[in-house]
């Protein structure tokens, strides 16, 4: 039996931002400005937090300077903001420990879900920004007993981010879901139109009703069209296991004491029909659910949920965190992405003066500061605009 792995060293920065949605996207640019170097960490597996993974393409009127702007848009935008400082981005991680160091520095243990199993990665920062929104966004379970342990280990049959490396061997593909994720993904897995009819992509849902777009609904219907993937109406309710054979990607017949293997799922149908599906790699798409997570058992000062802030820097009551966004609350708080933007300044502001003590702050703006101008790649811009 091969050693275990070594655990990756830890990761050092000055500052870690807990999240990579708009509010973190935006604090880190102001770190930036104020020449502090940070790192992001989110469990999604794309940057954009609530607006890309909910609602990418509804239409948002309240951004200064946009009449109007989508999720998708958005997150393009502020990333292409950013791209001066190039902060790297950690993204399908989730926070999972947090605790103060006796150099007063904080430690984060960050859990990764791969193909492998699960493996920790752990940072070490002075300053530390929970930029989480609501909570962590984790993708929703499915509700049918037995199925947990297919996901988890190397040959994991049930996967919720991503693709498992079964993928490549597998038979008989089952997407689940309504949304864009679930049908974007069907598509993307779905063979050409070169390949002719195939069975190996079956997306299902429980009504022939999607919520998408209508460009995407009239990729599926030509899809289903051309027989590329197959639609099956029901709601999963419980499963059989077999033999592994079926997944093997080697000659060698499997060991005795082997786990069984997902083959088929049991569905309740419309009209109280039932029906077996078969199935030897599930990829359920079934939209995600905020949850407080790990970060309920930190044994931070938290008031419903929420963690208390002062209004004038976004410090918790924990020297070197802060919190921006929808997880904070002061008095007056508006959970606006317009007022999430004004904390990820001042934060940025208040960690400066606490990052550099004797150090004196002043106030320059982009139009006009040379050193500014110079981190975003721009100087000279104003001489030669006059």
């Amino acid at each position: 039996m091969n050693p275990a792995a070594a655990p990756p060293p830890p990761i050092e920065t000055e500052a870690l931002i807990i999240g990579a949605g708009p509010a973190a996207l935006f604090l880190a640019f102001q770190l930036g400005l104020q020449e502090i170097a940070c790192q992001l960490v989110d469990v999604l597996p794309a940057p954009g937090g609530q607006c890309h993974a909910l609602y990418p393409d509804k239409p948002i009127y309240d951004l200064p300077g946009l009449p109007v702007c989508s999720g998708r848009e958005l997150t393009e935008r502020l990333l292409q903001q950013l791209r001066p400082f190039n902060p790297p981005l950690h993204l399908g991680q989730l926070v999972s420990g947090l605790q103060r160091l006796p150099d007063g520095r904080w430690q984060l243990r960050s859990s990764v879900s791969g193909d492998g199993g699960n493996s920790e990665q752990e940072w070490i920062a002075p300053l530390v920004f929970i930029a989480a929104g609501v909570g962590a966004f984790l993708p929703r379970k499915e509700s049918v007993a037995g199925l947990e342990p297919f996901e988890r280990g190397p040959s994991a049959q049930v996967c919720y981010h991503g693709l498992p490396a079964a993928a490549a061997a597998a038979q008989h593909i089952v997407v689940h879901g309504g949304d864009a994720a679930a049908v974007e993904l069907a598509l993307e897995l779905a063979p050409p139109p070169s390949a002719g009819a195939s069975g190996r992509v079956t997306l299902l849902h429980r009504s022939p009703r999607f919520q998408i777009e209508p460009a995407l609904q009239g990729a599926l219907e030509q899809a289903l069209a051309q027989g590329r993937l197959q639609l099956v109406l029901g709601q999963p309710v419980g499963l059989d296991c077999g033999p592994a054979a079926n997944l093997a990607q080697a000659p060698e017949p499997a060991p005795q004491d082997a786990r069984p293997a997902l083959q088929a799922l049991h569905l309740a149908t419309p009209g109280d029909g039932h029906a077996t599906l078969p199935c030897d790699l599930l990829l359920p798409r079934l939209g995600l659910s905020p949850k407080l997570g790990p970060l309920a058992d930190w044994g931070l000062a938290l008031e419903r949920k929420h963690l208390p802030v002062d209004s004038a820097t976004m410090a918790t009551t924990e020297p070197g965190l802060f919190a921006v966004g929808d997880i904070n609350h002061y008095p007056g708080k508006r959970k606006l992405i317009v007022c999430a933007f004004h904390e990820a300044t001042l934060a940025a502001f208040a960690a400066a003066a606490l990052l550099r003590p004797g150090q004196r702050q002043l106030l320059q703006y982009t139009t006009t500061s040379p050193r500014l101008q110079q981190l975003l790649g721009v100087a000279g811009a104003s001489a030669a605009a006059g």
